[in-house]
């Protein structure tokens, strides 16, 4: 696997964005360490994100500014696609988050991107682990972590989630049938 972290410049890009202090309530928000290691697997090549995260340019600037003040991390510019169910996706987000911190609204955002991709969902946010997605999941929408007791992987639960909701019955993820572990995630459930 050639996930984000086999890529060499991801610690370094990381510890640098940990050692910019953080201003205000930033510096205290559980999020923080989630969003350095995303910037920095972004940064280093892996993820499929744009270069705002799927944020926009005002809000990445102020996650920036207010989060990792002076470092000079960029993610790689990518062009993506959009998906249709982008607008479901935050709202099933947004509507299962946990209102402990104002940055469950970006993430809800920068996770709906990250579905367009067509890696696992840890892979697209340029995480580390399917492990740090799973704490990404816990921190901003405990509901939902909760609801995934099956350890589904987590594009696919989403998407049948919003599918379920929608009243969808045939609902794969969006790049499933090309994946290279579509028999681990389409088999039975454990």
């Amino acid at each position: 696997m050639n996930g984000p972290d086999r890529l060499p410049l991801r610690p370094l890009l990381l510890a640098d964005l940990l050692a910019s202090p953080a201003i205000g309530p930033a510096a205290f928000d559980p999020n923080r360490p989630l969003l350095a290691s995303l910037i920095a697997g972004q940064a280093s090549g892996g993820g499929c994100l744009p270069p705002h995260l799927g944020l926009g340019p005002a809000a990445y600037r102020y996650l920036r500014e207010a989060y990792f003040p002076g470092c000079t991390a960029t993610p790689t510019a990518r062009e993506i696609e959009s998906i249709p169910e982008w607008d479901d996706l935050q709202k099933l987000l947004l509507d299962h988050r946990a209102r402990k911190s104002p940055s469950e609204l970006l993430m809800a955002n920068v996770v709906a991107t990250a579905c367009i991709g067509r890696d696992h969902l840890w892979q697209d946010l340029g995480l580390a682990s399917r492990e740090e997605l799973s704490q990404l999941m816990w921190v901003n929408f405990p509901e939902l972590a909760r609801a995934n007791s099956g350890d589904m992987k987590w594009k696919k639960f989403l998407y049948r989630q919003f599918c379920s909701r929608e009243g969808i019955y045939v609902c794969p993820a969006p790049s499933c049938g090309v994946c290279k572990d579509y028999a681990k995630c389409f088999g039975p459930e454990n």
